[in-house]
């Protein structure tokens, strides 16, 4: 049985090992065994933090075709391609053939024999992934910490350096490095779907991003553009990856946030054949023989140094990101959860303390962020998203306060969510940045936009920056895009022909001074208790004042709340009906179905809050003494700080 130095530091040689021993038994099975045997080790007590990740180890530091781990978004799916599976090589001075394995590799040993009867060409299919966007700095510090730990006290697959010094990912370590493979190995074989063929897994409205079309629209010009990540949200680092599937590729979709484990590729071989897109390369491509134009093939084989080839062998969906709490953390036993759950009323009144302190005394305001931190969409009937609870905070101190008020309640907010982003909205943003998704047809790749964001992710709009002036078409379609967010948590991709609609579970807080110009679910109007003289050192002392130890109690509290399950019982939906037929006999004009739909929410969130997972009478009683103290507050008049666009 192969070691654990064997299984992380080589695993192609257990491949090569089960394929070897399924050719002599004739054993078909032998890929499964394959799957079945990492996911077994994987399993092991802190196996996972065995093997080095591509988020927190630079790549020149990982042994090529190692075990590596990358924790992602599936940001577009490629077309599929072939390989070979099974070759034989033929050694030219004994002539004696060779079977070899070509699955979870890139190129194939010299002296391939391409009429060999034993060839196997299979399929795989290509995604393009890139790291979490908007990842908390808090989340990459302790999952860095990890992998620090572990190879403090054992070394796997990576040596340390002697100084502190992180080198630019760019850097092409690998091409001349004296143990990587010669440069006499090839790439293997390979070849798209025909385009008008669809690909595999493929089907309309399922979250695949794949071609829609056969041509390009006529207004798009070919151009060779510098390569770059993808990334959706503007200054992102880290990362991308080619990411090859080889079986049931059809159960992952567009925005899917992963925890990958595969052999990581960076054969300088790939990169050779990179270089030969280049339209200054004297070679030619024939179209006869090549269905993918030069700049297609440029972003689909970009250097293996920049964008690493990643074999997957085994993956896990994240439901969150949040390093502090295990996937399977929900699912221990009753009385390790039954522990979990008996602290979180008391985590909660400390956290609504933290935020009562920077909400500047507004207690009900620090209650209903806290229950917008913790909603989530659970399901969803027909369009109609539920668990949605996108808070409008207005009255946020205008400037100078402003701006230092704003962006320091978003640094608090970072400091506790897995995944957050702040989004300025000035009107040359608003203006100017792509936030809808926008297929290239030329490239063959949909280029990613700002709201291409995972799940649970925290979108933060900064409206107290929005100035007079005039939306530009561009703009009008921003606002509308983070319109639909807001209401429907959807976002319309612009396939140009047409728009794909895609669903998304994104957070949505506006801070405003008006009421905002964006529908909410919740508006609440901040009413300061405290006036600083310095408002930039109150919150900063506010930040600081809370401890490692705190802030992660309140990571996990956020995390495990958002997480629980919850049921409404006959007796109590019953009581919950008769309460609102009572309200409605009282005054009809002031409550509506709408009203009903929002009290539930709250009541909802307001369970959960407190680890309760199912609603009773006093949570009910508690969401509606709240909501009419939210209602009572007078607005102010006019919207955008007072000024339309």
């Amino acid at each position: 049985m192969p070691s654990t130095n064997d299984w992380i530091n080589n695993p192609l040689g257990v491949v090569e090992e089960m394929f070897g021993a399924s050719q002599n038994s004739s054993d078909s099975g032998w890929e499964a065994k394959v799957t079945e045997f990492f996911r077994q080790r994987l399993m092991e007590k802190d196996a996972h933090t065995w093997v080095p990740s591509l988020n927190d180890v630079p790549l020149h530091y990982l042994k090529p075709n190692s075990l590596v781990k990358f924790r992602c978004l599936i940001q577009d799916m490629f077309d599929p391609e072939f390989y070979m599976g099974a070759y034989e090589t033929v050694d030219p001075s004994t002539k004696a053939k060779v079977l070899r394995c070509g699955k979870y590799k890139d190129v194939t040993e010299c002296g391939v024999d391409l009429d060999s009867a034993n060839m196997v060409t299979s399929e795989r299919q290509t995604f393009y992934c890139v790291p979490i966007p908007g990842e908390s700095p808090w989340v990459k510090e302790i999952s860095s910490c990890v992998v620090d730990c572990f190879y403090a006290g054992a070394c796997q697959a990576r040596v340390v350096p002697s100084t502190s010094y992180v080198p630019s990912r760019q850097k092409r370590s690998y091409e001349d490095d004296d143990d990587e493979d010669d440069m006499d190995t090839q790439p293997q074989a390979q070849g798209h779907a025909h385009n008008g063929t669809p690909a595999a897994g493929e089907s309309q409205g399922n979250g695949d991003s794949k071609r829609q079309e056969t041509e390009a629209p006529s207004g798009q010009k070919a151009s060779s553009p510098p390569l770059d990540l993808n990334f959706p949200l503007p200054g992102e680092q880290g990362p991308a990856c080619l990411v090859k599937v080889y079986a049931d590729w059809d159960g992952f979709k567009l925005n899917d946030t992963l925890e990958v484990y595969g052999i990581l590729s960076v054969s300088p071989a790939l990169s050779a054949l990179s270089d030969q897109t280049d339209t200054s390369s004297s070679l030619i491509l024939d179209p006869a023989e090549c269905m993918e134009t030069a700049e297609e093939l440029r972003v689909h084989s970009p250097p293996a140094s920049l964008v690493p080839r990643l074999h997957l062998i085994h993956t896990q969906r994240l439901t969150h990101n949040n390093p502090l709490l295990p996937p399977a953390a929900l699912e221990d036993s009753a009385a390790s959860l039954a522990a979990t759950l008996g602290e979180m009323a008391s985590v909660r009144a400390e956290l609504l303390a933290y935020f009562t302190q920077l909400l500047l005394g507004d207690v009900l305001a620090a209650e209903y962020l806290l229950l917008h931190l913790i909603s989530n969409v659970y399901a969803r009937r027909d369009v109609i998203p539920l668990g949605k609870f996108t808070l409008n905070l207005s009255g946020c101190p205008a400037a100078p306060a402003g701006p230092a008020y704003t962006e320091q309640l978003y640094r608090a907010l970072q400091q506790l969510v897995p995944s957050a982003y702040r989004l300025s909205m000035t009107l040359h943003n608003m203006n100017q940045l792509r936030l809808v998704p926008r297929k290239d047809y030329v490239a063959n790749r949909l280029l990613s936009g700002a709201l291409q964001l995972a799940a649970n992710t925290s979108l933060y709009l900064d409206e107290t920056q929005l100035e007079q002036g005039q939306l530009d078409p561009a703009g009008v379609r921003n606002i509308t895009a983070l319109g639909n967010v807001v209401a429907w948590q959807k976002v319309d991709y612009d396939f140009n022909y047409h728009q794909m609609e895609f669903p998304s579970n994104i957070n949505v807080l506006i801070a405003s001074e008006g009421r905002s110009l964006l529908p909410s679910d919740c508006h609440v109007h901040l009413q300061p208790q405290v006036t600083p003289p310095n408002m930039e050192a109150y919150l900063g002392s506010a930040l600081t004042a809370q401890s490692s130890s705190q802030l992660n109690k309140f990571r996990l509290y956020l995390t495990m709340a958002r997480a629980l399950d919850y049921s409404i019982s006959e007796e109590v939906t019953k009581a919950v009906e008769d309460d609102f037929v009572d309200m409605r006999k009282d005054d009809p004009q002031s409550i509506s179905a709408d009203d009903l739909h929002s009290l539930l929410v709250v009541a909802r969130l307001s369970c959960l809050s407190l680890g309760q997972s199912a609603l009773s009478t006093d949570a009910w009683s508690r969401a509606k003494h709240i909501e009419t103290l939210r209602k009572s507050r007078s607005e102010p008049e006019g919207r955008l700080n007072g000024n339309e666009p």
